[in-house]
C-alpha cells in the first residue's frame, strides 16, 4: 500500500523539519508494513532513518508522542480528503454525505493508523486532540451548521450533532475494519446506505420531533406517504 498520500512535501535541505518530516515518514512505513504499533520501536525507527536513537529524542520525548504526531499528520490528510470530497457535491446536505463517506474510505486505506489515531488510549491534550478539534471535526461541524442555517436541520447543539454524524462514520468504518467477514455485502454499498440514512433521517425526525416515540413515527410516515 502507499503511503505517499500520508507525506508532506519534503522541506529543504538544511532545514530543521527535515529531519523530523523523516522520522514521521519512518514509523508510518512500520506502520503500514507492519500492521502493528508494537512493531515500532525508537530503535526500529532510528534504523528505518539511519540516525541513532538520540537523535529521535531530539523530536519527541517518547514514542507515545512519536505516535501522536503521526496521528495528528494523519488526520490533517483525513481533513483534506473530506473537503476535496465535500467541494464537488451539489447541495449542503450531500457534501456532508460526501465528508462521511470519504472519512471511511480513508480508514479503509489504512486500518493500522486509523485503528490508533481513533481507537488508542487517550491522551488529553495530545496533538491527536488537537487536530481533531482544529480540521476534521472542525469542517464537519461547519457543514452541521450550514445545514441549520439553511433550515435543512433543525436547530440544536451543532457540536452533538456532528459528534452524532462522527460516530456513525466511525462505528461503519471500525466495524469494516475489524470484522471484514461480517455479511456486510459490498463494502461501499453498505457504508453509502448507512450515512445516507444518518443524514436525512435527523431531517425526518427534526419534522417529527426527537420525543416521538419509533412506532409513531412509522405510523406518522405511512399516513404521509400513503395520503
Amino acid at each position: 500500500m502507499s503511503v505517499q498520500p500520508l507525506r508532506r512535501r519534503r522541506a529543504p535541505r538544511g532545514s530543521g523539519d527535515r529531519l523530523r518530516d523523516e522520522i514521521l515518514d519512518a514509523t508510518t512505513d512500520l506502520l503500514l508494513e507492519t500492521g502493528h504499533e508494537k512493531a515500532v520501536s525508537i530503535r526500529s525507527v532510528a534504523q528505518r532513518v539511519g540516525v541513532t536513537p538520540p537523535s529521535i529524542y531530539l523530536h519527541f520525548a517518547d514514542k507515545e508522542a512519536l505516535l501522536d504526531a503521526v496521528c495528528a499528520r494523519y488526520f490533517e490528510r483525513l481533513d483534506e480528503v473530506m473537503r476535496t470530497a465535500a467541494d464537488d457535491q451539489p447541495t449542503t446536505v450531500d457534501r456532508l454525505w460526501a465528508q462521511g463517506m470519504a472519512y471511511v474510505r480513508f480508514a479503509l486505506q489504512t486500518p493500522e493508523l486509523y485503528r490508533i489515531a481513533t481507537m488508542g488510549e487517550p491522551r488529553p491534550g495530545s496533538d491527536v486532540d488537537v487536530a481533531l478539534n482544529s480540521s476534521a471535526f472542525v469542517h464537519l461541524t461547519d457543514t452541521v451548521r450550514a445545514l441549520i442555517a439553511e433550515g435543512v436541520y433543525p436547530d440544536g447543539d451543532v457540536t452533538e450533532m456532528a459528534l452524532e454524524l462522527m460516530a456513525v462514520a466511525h462505528g461503519v468504518a471500525a466495524l469494516l475494519i475489524s470484522r471484514p467477514y461480517f455479511p456486510f455485502g459490498d463494502h461501499e454499498e453498505f457504508a453509502d446506505r448507512v450515512l445516507r440514512a444518518v443524514c436525512a433521517g435527523r431531517i425526518t425526525m427534526g419534522a417529527l420531533g426527537f420525543d416521538t416515540r419509533p412506532s409513531d413515527a412509522v405510523a406518522r410516515l405511512k399516513g404521509t406517504l400513503n395520503g
